[in-house]
């Protein structure tokens, strides 16, 4: 047979079968969106228990959740043995006696149920606050108590005076007699005391008012107040245009004040305190401050002195002080410094006023560990030690002296990202582990230190939630286990997850992958990272229900490998692993890079020549970096609300991560001054009135890209701000699927289905 002819024989037999492998079909779709966060909950129960602690710490209560039915559960101490909490058939009639229609025993329609004690609780129940005693079941609307009061006032420590702002200035108004005084008098719209600024604050056109923010702290002998001075007076704003609005026929201008990496044009803060009898104002000695580097100060009990911190523009120093709030004067007693940045993102401190000492987390060790700080001496203690990472401070107890923490890595042979529950003395002589399971533990610790509820689960064990004892932390009451099987029936698997050497041949980095439930080991898929390379966090998922990620399964769903990947850059590691991102935030895809070669090497499933990338925020920066920098591996990207160049960026997490004054490195890694690079399909995605990351990085990045004659894709959400909500995000949800159903898979997208 003429060979050419025998070619040509072999590819229309094969034609049916390529066809059938490329072809999506409204099933699949569907069971896509069946996949989707909103619907893949609705089909597991319990796979995290809240506990709502009595406020005597005598108990807690909790909700148990069955496929149809919600049932609220009590333990009592100390026999830790659960009940019912109440007769759900009583509760049901008298909600429907008060007028909720057919109100069901197994569905009741409450939520936010607080114990006082074992007789009586409150709960919510549409937009009203109830009481319910126990004894006879009785109701009695309630407005509880953190939801009282005025916000733009507070009321001294004994009762005697109301603190109080107008025409931009401090007053007291007398609770006795209704006597207003005045203790400022050279605020100014642009000079406001006791103010904050907003992280929401948004001024609707172009001389619209700042929203009135209220914030002071009297002294506990209520003869003193602290509080801010905002200064916007050199201020530069940021602009969004609103077009979202359908009376409107010419957009709405909207402005917010937000200083960029570098800014000198900034909101700024400056501490004075005052005092009432006197009525005279104390400027502490602090200069002023870019708010994103504000000092955190605090009243100490004998109301001479303020202690607490601040960070240096640029964060390589964070500096404790003392302030004599007499005088104003300020004592540095300790400071933390670093060559890269002192983090700032997710550090603990607690201020011990009672012992005149501070708790912290530092890496000055080069991990971060808990620290004791003496105010009067500046001595600093070391409570923790070694190769591994302080994640978070849950209880301090200090009568007992003892300290509980969670930490990662630190017991051997496990992952190194589950958290476990510990405890350590104010000496730090021995830290005792109170979880023993190799899971990742999420605990909450009663409010006296002496109970803690634990929730524990792996990507493949579904959540198992047990009541311990601190002090005897083997002696647990299991509250509930995650029920999963309905899941399990849809043909969900848990992530894979693999630990890959990084390309420097040393560092452990993390990958999970989703595979799609109709997988197939003969087939190869195309592969679609998630990725979020941002220094503080990190996306290796740790417990069940994050496994359980329906942006991921959803989408492999459509016939891809869907891959997280954690590399050198990011956090929960030592701080030697995440500097290597330090003023390098666009190579921070290099060991993903590594990974994906690595993986479709040892997989014939596992494609990497055809590999896309998406991301959210710094996300998005990392798809369009991804493209632009790395063409040779990443073909596809869809890059939403991405913070395409870092000189445009809210100033704070630039200059702790890219250093700071701004420097040629910025320029280096701008996506933007990068454009000329893009060679795949690239799809940009912006909320018009994005407040967090501004879209006029996305706009210039779109215009780089036109100028340098670059294909691609572009879409604004006129309504939508950082995250997309609702009906926009479920088209959002669909452009991306699409984007890689049709230029990765090469298929012919469905839009309706």
């Amino acid at each position: 047979m003429n060979k050419h002819l025998l070619t040509l024989t072999c590819l229309l037999c094969g034609l049916p079968f390529l066809a059938k492998a490329q072809v999506l079909t409204a099933e699949d779709y569907q069971r896509a969106e069946a996949f989707r966060q909103k619907h893949f909950r609705e089909n597991t129960q319990n796979l995290y228990v809240s506990p709502q602690w009595f406020r005597d710490s005598t108990g807690l209560s909790y909700m148990l959740e069955g496929p149809d039915t919600r049932r609220f559960q009590l333990v009592t101490f100390p026999e830790m043995t659960p009940q019912a909490a109440f007769d759900h058939e009583r509760l049901a009639e008298a909600l429907t006696q008060e007028g909720m229609e057919a109100a069901q025993p197994d569905s009741l329609p409450i939520s936010d149920v607080r114990f006082f004690n074992r007789d009586s609780l409150s709960f919510r129940t549409g937009n009203a606050t109830y009481i319910c005693h126990l004894s006879d079941y009785s109701l009695s609307s309630w407005q509880p108590s953190w939801g009282r009061g005025n916000r733009m006032e507070r009321v001294s420590p004994d009762s005697q005076w109301v603190a109080f702002a107008k025409n931009y200035n401090l007053y007291l108004r007398s609770v006795e007699t209704g006597e207003e005084i005045q203790l400022s008098t050279d605020g100014t719209r642009e000079y406001t005391y006791a103010s904050y600024y907003g992280w929401g604050d948004i001024i609707e056109g172009e001389n619209g008012d700042r929203p009135e923010n209220f914030a002071v702290s009297w002294s506990p002998d209520s003869k003193k107040i602290s509080c801010n001075i905002v200064d916007t007076r050199v201020a530069e704003k940021m602009y969004l245009l609103d077009w979202s609005v359908d009376s409107l026929f010419r957009p709405r201008l909207l402005g917010y004040y937000r200083g960029s990496p570098g800014d000198s044009t900034m909101v700024y803060y400056h501490q004075v305190v005052f005092d009432v009898e006197d009525q005279t104002e104390t400027k502490i000695d602090l200069p002023p401050a870019a708010h994103i580097v504000s000092p955190n100060l605090r009243w100490m009990p004998d109301s001479d002195r303020l202690v607490g911190r601040y960070y240096e523009r640029g964060y390589k120093a964070r500096h404790y002080v003392e302030v004599d709030a007499g005088t104003g004067k300020v004592r540095t007693f300790h400071t933390e410094t670093s060559e890269t940045s002192v983090n700032n993102a997710f550090d603990e401190y607690r201020l011990l006023e009672d012992r005149n000492q501070i708790l912290f987390t530092s890496e000055r060790s080069g991990w971060d560990h808990l620290y004791l700080l003496d105010v009067a001496s500046g001595e600093c203690k070391a409570l923790t030690q070694g190769a591994y990472l302080v994640s978070g401070l849950e209880y301090v107890h200090e009568d007992a002296e003892l300290i509980y923490f969670t930490a990662t890595g630190k017991e051997p042979g496990r992952n190194i990202y589950y958290d476990h529950l510990y405890r350590v003395d104010f000496a730090g002589r021995q830290v005792t582990l109170l979880t023993p399971e190799n899971a990742h533990h999420q605990v909450s610790v009663s409010p006296d230190g002496n109970y803690f509820v634990d929730n524990y689960s792996t990507t493949t064990q579904p959540t198992v939630t047990v009541l311990r004892r601190t002090d005897q932390p083997d002696q647990h009451a299991q509250l509930s286990e995650a029920e999963v099987s309905d899941l399990l029936a849809m043909g969900w698997r848990p992530p894979e997850t693999y630990v890959i050497k990084a390309d420097d041949g040393v560092s452990d980095i993390y990958c999970a992958i989703w595979k799609p439930t109709n997988f197939d080991t003969d087939r190869s898929y195309p592969v679609v990272e998630y990725s979020y390379t941002g220094p503080f966090t990190y996306r290796y998922p740790r417990a069940f229900r994050s496994g359980m990620s329906g942006t991921n399964q959803s989408l492999a769903e459509l016939g891809f490998i869907v891959v997280t990947i954690d590399g050198r850059g990011s956090a929960g590691r030592s701080k030697a692993f995440r500097d290597v991102s330090y003023k390098r935030l666009g190579y921070g895809l290099s060991d993903h890079v590594y990974a994906i070669r690595e993986l479709g090497e040892r997989f014939d499933w596992f494609d990497a020549d055809r590999v896309g990338i998406f991301g959210h925020s710094a996300g998005g920066y990392d798809a369009g970096r991804g493209m632009l920098q790395y063409p040779d591996t990443y073909k596809v990207g869809v890059a939403s609300s991405g913070d395409h160049d870092h000189r445009m960026e809210k100033a704070w997490w630039p200059e702790m991560y890219m250093g700071w004054p701004v420097d040629s490195a910025y320029h280096q890694q701008s996506n933007i001054t990068n454009a000329h690079k893009l060679e795949g399909k690239l799809l940009l995605v912006h909320g018009g009135i994005d407040e967090n990351v501004n879209p006029s990085a996305t706009f210039k990045l779109s215009e780089a890209l036109i100028r340098a004659d670059k294909e691609f894709d572009l879409l604004i959400i006129p309504s939508q701000r950082h995250g997309y909500r609702g009906e926009y995000n479920d088209y959002f949800t669909k452009k991306r699927w699409n984007y890689f159903v049709e230029h990765l898979k090469g298929v012919e997208p469905l839009w309706t289905f």
